[in-house]
């Protein structure tokens, strides 16, 4: 059965996508802890632990999430960008890129922003232009 990150990533769930190749897939947190937090996937494996991964889709989804990072950071005023990699809450690989100005915006406990879909729209827009001219 398909994780609902596979849906996302196939197009069957809506999403806020922010860049996309034939292997991985990014899109925005609809539960964020600040504005831009991003998800990172890959799109043809479903392995709920990151260390699962055949090597090659390891290094080539931290590579992407790598350019996502980048192009959040200049989308998006922050310090820099936070990465976590939890997998407990869907059981899909997913690297959590999140916008930072201080150590406590990457604690997962805090209330998640609530943000209108027109704020998640322009995000997104801001940080997949920004992937794209990198």
């Amino acid at each position: 059965m398909a994780t609902i990150f596979t849906k996302i990533a196939k197009g069957e769930i809506p999403s806020y996508k922010v860049a996309e190749n034939e292997d991985f897939y990014a899109f925005l947190d609809i539960n964020p802890l600040a504005k831009g937090h991003t998800l990172v996937i890959p799109k043809n494996v479903e392995d709920d632990y990151i260390f699962h991964l055949d090597e090659s889709v390891y290094t080539g989804l931290c590579a992407f999430a790598r350019k996502v990072a980048l192009a959040i950071g200049k989308a998006i005023p922050c310090k820099r960008v936070g990465v976590a990699v939890l997998g407990m809450e869907v059981p899909h690989t997913h690297i959590h890129l999140v916008p930072l100005n201080s150590e406590s915006d990457l604690d997962f406990r805090k209330k998640k922003l609530d943000l209108s879909q027109d704020e998640f729209i322009s995000i997104a827009s801001k940080i997949s232009a920004a992937y794209e001219k990198l």
